[in-house]
């Protein structure tokens, strides 16, 4: 795939003290394989749905070592410029733009609302080699207890417009770049535990929903809400073992009217 323009959803990753049983779960419940870690860049692990890069799974660096998350990424031009904005939008910037070989040069940060995300500036690797397809990313969500912070903050980074949903009973915007809905955001409930971060769930796509929630839940995952039929797809949220938190999607099982957008000024 051919470098994606600013603010779309580029890559996935995420860190596993037992990168082993990482791999065993997630080879289990979406079929990856993966390539071998590269020990130069801290054993970083690639990951393969049908041949093609999907994510990639790394042990925590020495004093990173904590809960694990998925990380989502966000191309950028210039992840130097990328990272300014960020500051100057009430952000903080957790890792400075770092260069990583001729892969491409990244950068952590975490918006004014607490929600963790990376940039990634393209070198020779341009980010997911396919999306949407089984194993694959196609979608995600920022998920976070104060929404108008993320509302102004991602928009003002990356320009992107904003559509909100006509539900009384959620709080939830889609993020578009020109014609095309890249993210959504959640605004997080009672429901959750007050000791869950805010966070971005990543959608990885399946063939069958309930077969991958059968098989992550019999090897150490946790069925967090679903499945659930919508006019999206049919979905479940999920925990790893190591409690890295996604979900599931069968986008071809769809059910229900598209809900009503209005544009946000």
């Amino acid at each position: 795939m051919a470098v994606q323009p600013e603010g779309t959803p580029c890559w996935a990753d995420a860190m596993f003290s037992d990168l082993e049983g990482a791999k065993s779960f997630y080879g289990d419940v979406l079929g990856w394989t993966f390539a071998e870690a590269s020990t130069e860049f801290g054993n970083y692990t690639e990951a393969y749905a049908n041949g093609k890069a999907v994510a990639a799974v790394v042990p925590p660096m020495p004093g990173q070592e904590g809960q694990s998350q998925w990380c989502l990424y966000f191309a950028a031009r210039d992840a130097a410029a990328t990272a300014a904005r960020i500051r100057d939008n009430g952000g903080e910037v957790l890792m400075q733009p770092m260069q990583v070989g001729d892969f491409g040069t990244m950068c952590l940060a975490r918006d004014p609302g607490g929600v963790v995300f990376g940039v990634w500036q393209a070198g020779t690797h341009e980010g997911f080699d396919t999306t949407a397809e089984p194993g694959a990313y196609t979608w995600a969500e920022v998920f976070t207890r104060e929404p108008a912070k993320s509302d102004a903050f991602f928009p003002a980074v990356f320009s992107y417009t904003q559509k909100e949903m006509e539900d009384e009973a959620m709080d939830f915007r889609i993020y578009d770049l020109g014609d095309r809905s890249v993210l959504g955001r959640m605004k997080m409930t009672d429901d959750f535990p007050p000791e869950v971060q805010p966070y971005i769930n990543v959608y990885f796509a399946v063939e069958d929903c309930d077969d991958a929630v059968a098989k992550a839940t019999k090897i150490g995952g946790v069925l967090r809400f679903g499945p659930m039929d919508t006019p999206f797809g049919r979905f479940a949220a999920l925990s790893d073992p190591q409690g890295a938190n996604f979900s599931v999607i069968d986008t071809t099982r769809t059910e229900g009217d598209m809900p009503k957008l209005t544009d946000v000024s």
